[in-house]
């Protein structure tokens, strides 16, 4: 069912651009309003702990919205729930705004999720449908670039915004970002799915199609490790702003400043990845990532244990673990959907809703044990990926016993 096309150099690049806004919507919804989360506690009358809850509901609705649109996606073509999700989007930013109450808040996060997930999933979809198997994992580097861009510029500009205009402003940048990219995708993008009318949308045959997707050993081997070791990029998201501007008393501008910081460590290692490819497989990259990422996991809670860590110290562990996880992300991603063509939408949701699903649990074990020490989150980091590391190495046992094919 897939649309296939030979597409020139400037059609390539205005898709990678689509596709890594529609990606980056998510993170931009993440990152922006983090220096604001002071003064929202401030405003809401409440603890900053409890403002980091509106990280985990969002990240638990992203989860479950990724459940909702890979049938959709796969049932009625790619635009049609994209745009509703991107609507639905719209409102939720546009009523943060207004918000006056930290329950409400939390909601309206949650709705924010729902929608911006339609654009998360059809982006990786549209990878799925657009290009070979061997080029997703460089198409996923390409967009890690565009991405990569939110975290850099998103924390920065709402460290400004904050500052200077208060933290609602932020959600209604927010809201226009979704207009711009919801006309953007509508325009710019290819139907690349012809719709499939044999999908059902009734319970059992999603939750069946899911559990048969679970159930190859190439998908839940990457899908978990790469989900569990990405779950690290979460921990510290959501931790970030106790970290730097609670226990290391750094103002909202500069917290911004070293967020963007850290997030060059991301994008160049996922754009170094691509180089690597030349002359590594997939697998490979993913292993000695992993195998770094621990050794840089169990030398930082030494550190913490220890109390040997201050300001810059902490800033340089996070930043070269950050890199691993620019390697391995691309791999992993390309790896899990590389045995589906068919029912990729339905690959990608459940991909994503295992990862952002152990995202809202690491960010809602971070509101609730990170106050007022780095040790917390430390713990969480090694823990996670020496976890992700033991799943790989017992899952590609598994894959080699089976004839699923690899990128």
């Amino acid at each position: 069912m897939k649309v296939q096309n030979v597409m020139s150099r400037s059609q390539y690049i205005k898709l990678i651009l689509i596709l890594g806004s529609l990606t980056a919507l998510g993170p931009f919804s993440i990152d922006m309003y983090l220096p604001g989360f002071a003064g929202i506690a401030k405003d809401l009358n409440t603890t900053v702990a409890n403002v980091s809850l509106t990280l985990s509901s969002y990240f638990i609705g992203i989860s479950a919205g990724q459940l909702l649109y890979g049938p959709l996606l796969d049932r009625f073509g790619r635009k049609k729930p994209l745009f509703i999700g991107m609507l639905v989007y719209i409102l939720a930013s546009l009523g943060c705004v207004f918000v006056t109450d930290i329950d409400t808040f939390i909601g309206l996060r949650f709705i924010q999720a729902i929608g911006s997930c339609a654009a998360t999933v059809a982006s990786v979809s549209m990878v799925r449908d657009l290009f070979p198997v061997k080029d997703i994992p460089k198409v996923f580097s390409l967009l890690m670039l565009v991405v990569g861009l939110s975290p850099m510029l998103a924390p920065t500009i709402g460290g400004y915004i904050t500052e200077d205009f208060g933290w609602h402003t932020v959600f209604f940048i927010l809201m226009c970002m979704g207009i711009l990219i919801l006309l953007a995708a509508q325009i710019g993008l290819p139907n690349t799915y012809v719709p499939d009318t044999s999908i059902s949308l009734k319970p059992k045959p999603i939750v069946s199609g899911f559990i048969s997707i679970l159930k190859v050993p190439q998908f839940y081997t990457y899908a978990f490790a790469g989900a569990i070791a990405f779950s690290g990029l979460f921990t510290y998201v959501a931790a970030s702003p106790i970290i730097f501007m609670d226990i290391y008393k750094v103002d909202a501008k500069t917290y911004g400043w070293i967020f963007a910081f850290m997030s060059l460590s991301f994008i160049s290692a996922s754009q170094l990845n691509s180089l690597l490819l030349r002359k590594f497989r997939s697998e490979q990259m993913i292993v000695g990532a992993l195998i770094i990422q621990s050794i840089i996991s169990i030398v930082f809670l030494i550190l913490a244990v220890n109390n040997l860590l201050g300001l810059y110290e902490t800033i340089a562990m996070l930043f070269v673990f950050l890199a691993c996880l620019g390697i391995s992300n691309p791999n992993t991603a390309g790896l899990t959907l590389a045995p589906f063509e068919k029912n990729a939408g339905s690959a990608s949701a459940l991909m994503g809703a295992i990862q952002l699903g152990l995202g809202a649990v690491a960010s809602f074990a971070v509101g609730l044990f990170v106050k007022n020490s780095i040790l917390p989150m430390v713990f969480i980091l090694t823990t996670s990926t020496i976890i992700a590391l033991i799943i790989l190495i017992l899952g590609k046992k598994r894959i080699k016993k089976t004839s699923t094919p690899s990128v």
